[in-house]
């Protein structure tokens, strides 16, 4: 592979066979494929797997030099560059796994290129921010430039994930987070400046796409927006896992595979 002609994401297949379809994983913003770890032994019993670092997270963070110059980044961009590497590996359809903010990457991509998504799930979907994660954004933005951002993910991920048995769920955040570059910290707060209107589109908007919605039942800011939208959709399902924060494929990743998995095998076609 020769990525720098290519142009691509990092990126890691691992291939079953032709007869089985494809998953790709996309993590969300402070993260790297490096989240799926509790999901690829399952996973590889019965997919063929493509990971991802998302530009600026994990092994992609020194790939392109040219995204160092940008000023800032939209969804279009960064979803674009996951349907790259699809092109790249001659993959023409395929389900997509989220987490957190790589559900609308996700998102996105259905709207941009729906004839490439057989199924979505949405693991700790966020489709609506409530007051807090709100203001917790706007506290973000106005102190990005004088505070560490490593500061900022640690207070987000104690208040996201506040209880002993989110421990894990919540160090791997951070622990992931601190590869991160401040200045690629800087471009990923900006991108959400314009994401209330994508995500009221995305409310308003379904696509004859079928949606799992796996969420935590202690997921208390994204929940209960995700129980509202679930009951409008009629392309859409939710499962709640028991005793599971936000980073639910974490925080209990037997559930979140059996359910996941048995989701895709049901919308798998050809």
């Amino acid at each position: 592979m020769n990525q720098v002609d290519r142009k691509l994401l990092y990126n890691k297949t691992y291939y079953k066979g032709e007869e089985y379809p494809w998953v790709v994983l996309v993590h969300g913003a402070g993260g790297s494929s490096a989240i799926w770890f509790k999901q690829l032994r399952a996973y590889r019993d019965n997919f063929n797997i493509l990971l991802v670092d998302l530009r600026g997270h994990g092994k992609s963070a020194d790939v392109f030099t040219e995204w160092t110059n940008k000023k800032r980044y939209t969804f279009r961009e960064v979803s674009q560059d996951v349907i790259d590497v699809l092109d790249h590996h001659g993959i023409e359809k395929a389900h997509f796994v989220g987490i957190s903010l790589g559900t609308i990457i996700i998102r996105v991509i259905g709207e941009l290129y729906p004839e490439r998504v057989n199924s979505m799930v949405m693991g700790g979907a966020i489709i609506r921010f409530n007051t807090r994660s709100r203001f917790l954004l706007w506290i973000a933005r106005q102190i990005k430039h004088f505070v560490p951002f490593i500061w900022i993910y640690r207070i987000y991920a104690w208040i996201l994930l506040p209880k002993k048995r989110h421990s894990e769920s919540r160090n791997l955040f951070v622990r992931e987070a601190k590869k991160l570059y401040q200045k690629e910290f800087l471009r990923w707060i900006r991108i959400t400046t314009n994401i209330n209107p994508i995500m009221k589109y995305f409310r308003e908007r379904e696509l004859r796409i079928p949606v799992l919605y796996l969420m935590g039942d202690e997921d208390y800011m994204f929940l209960p927006s995700v129980k509202t939208l679930v009951q409008k959709h009629n392309h859409s399902i939710l499962s709640v896992i028991t005793d599971s924060g936000h980073v639910c494929n974490v925080d209990q990743p037997a559930e979140f595979n059996r359910i996941s998995i048995d989701f895709i095998q049901q919308h798998s076609r050809g």
